[in-house]
């Protein structure tokens, strides 16, 4: 059982190595415990026992204490962040015949009506959505936006 330690060992630590999900870190220190325990001559119930129980509590205890250490915050594309933002239309939107351009922020983007209304040329809009290249807008009127659809 000793190979077997070893092996479940260094895997534990490859796959945390290649992940860094804060999972198998844990399990590989079960490992060594039970391999400590192997080569003490400890007997394949104890081992399982000390591998269950070093996994169990190093995860119960240690893993809540490094979620909040090291959040795991979210954090936005640039195209996530093009979304509300208002742009002007320059080359006229139908959906129909695949044409239509904005300019947002000093970029000329490929752009697509959500709502499938047509919308012409200088005409000011809200990005509603990103999809891939394209940016999906609705008219402005006024100042508020005349749709709903993302």
């Amino acid at each position: 059982m000793i190979i077997f330690w070893i092996i479940f060992f260094i895997a534990a630590l490859m796959v945390e190595a290649a992940t860094f999900a804060l999972v198998s870190v844990w399990f590989a220190a079960g490992a060594l415990g039970a391999l400590i325990t192997a080569s003490l001559g400890g007997n394949l119930t104890l081992q399982l026992i000390v591998f269950t129980l070093i996994s169990g509590i190093l995860l119960a205890f240690t893993r809540p204490l490094l979620k909040k250490l090291f959040p795991n915050k979210f954090i936005p594309t640039n195209s996530e962040l093009e979304v509300g933002k208002t742009a002007v239309v320059t080359e006229a939107i139908d959906n129909e015949t695949g044409k239509g351009r904005v300019r947002l922020g000093g970029v000329n983007w490929a752009a697509v009506s959500a709502d499938g209304a047509k919308i012409p040329a200088e005409s000011v809009v809200t990005v509603t959505e990103v999809r891939s290249a394209k940016l999906a807008v609705i008219l402005k009127s006024g100042g508020d936006e005349t749709g709903t659809q993302k």
